[in-house]
């Protein structure tokens, strides 16, 4: 008999299920709005289309999606290896602190070199950070989420101590964030809008290389065997070890990034919270997609619309904007309910 059916009934299946987790999402999602007196279809019509309503909302999504895309498409790679790095909101944070010391120390530069080394101290700091959680994990046997939090805290300590100390306001020690940047350093943006188009495109780029290095190299295989079976995959002569650490630096060499992307294109200056949470949106991203880098970009761009469209809710409805963080959470915990379901039966 023909083997076609059989072949053709995972990605069916995988349909159904990610039908019904959406269903179940937006049924779970309903209840919470019902309960605070909230129509859910007019909530539902600023969720999904708000971000859409005017330029400077788009403008909105498309420089939340760049950093979110980058965290994202770091978390594949943690992903593949079998690791959770759920330190990634540190090496977010780390990375921002490396992309200002270029921007302070070596002002005088020109600005394309300054944007440089800034991109390039950023990445080197969120991976330096990463290869903490990696060497915690790799050298002492520290889960690396326990390892990775830990080290979020302390980054966030970093970032407020410098905001309230050595890189304080002149004249004020203001928790809001370091003196604002000069105004030509910044990545330059569209007219009357605040999309820095430099954003997109590293993001782009970032997610076109790491798919390619997962999917077509042997690098990524190697990767993909070490999340497997780290055991077998070093009996086979892969280097388990080296692979593991490779793919904390490469994925907090991507969080570095976005946290450069945070300070050049969005808040033009060090805060206390430079991640905006992003790096725990890139977790709920990397757990729908199955660490998979090539529903990284529709799953990544699908959250930000759903976080900029809820920003009109506390006007429009009354509504707090986080009910845009309970569908996502919703849609992730009822796909991870029907995937279980699924390799049950």
């Amino acid at each position: 008999m023909s083997s076609e059916p059989r072949r053709s009934a995972g990605p069916q299946r995988g349909l159904i299920f990610g039908g019904v987790a959406l269903l179940g999402a937006l049924l779970f999602t309903s209840l919470v709005l019902l309960s605070s007196s909230v129509n859910p279809l007019e909530a539902y019509r600023l969720i999904f289309l708000g971000s859409f309503s005017s330029p400077i909302r788009m403008s909105d999504m498309v420089m939340l999606g760049a950093p979110l895309i980058l965290c994202s498409a770091g978390l594949t790679l943690t992903f593949a290896a079998g690791l959770y790095n759920l330190g990634i909101e540190g090496q977010m944070i780390i990375g921002a602190v490396a992309a200002m010391l270029p921007l302070r120390l070596l002002s005088d530069l020109p600005v394309p070199l300054l944007w440089l080394l800034a991109f390039a101290c950023g990445a080197a700091g969120g991976a330096a950070w990463a290869l903490l959680a990696g060497g915690l994990r790799i050298g002492l046997r520290v889960n690396e989420i326990f390892a990775g939090l830990g080290l979020n805290f302390l980054a966030s300590g970093i970032a407020l101590y410098l905001v309230l100390g050595p890189w304080r306001r002149v004249g004020q020690a203001s928790s809001s964030g370091t003196q604002p940047l000069p105004t030509d350093v910044w990545l330059p943006t569209l007219d009357k809008l605040r999309l820095a188009p430099a954003a997109p495109i590293i993001a782009l780029l970032a997610l076109a290389l790491i798919w390619f290095a997962v999917t077509r190299t042997r690098w990524g295989l190697e990767l993909r065997a070490v999340g497997m079976n780290p055991q077998a995959a070093g009996r086979m002569g892969i280097p388990a070890t080296r692979r593991l650490a490779e793919s904390f630096a490469a994925c907090g060499a991507m969080a570095g990034l976005a946290g450069t992307i945070q300070v050049l294109g969005v808040f033009h200056q060090l805060i206390p919270s430079i991640s905006s949470g992003i790096g725990l949106l890139a977790l709920l991203v990397v757990l729908l997609v199955r660490a998979n880098p090539v529903w990284v970009l529709p799953v990544a761009a699908a959250f930000a619309i759903f976080t900029v469209g809820s920003l009109q809710m506390p006007l429009a409805l009354g509504a707090d904007s986080s009910i845009a963080g309970v569908l996502q959470g919703a849609i992730v915990l009822f796909a991870l309910l029907g995937r279980g379901l699924s390799m049950r039966k």
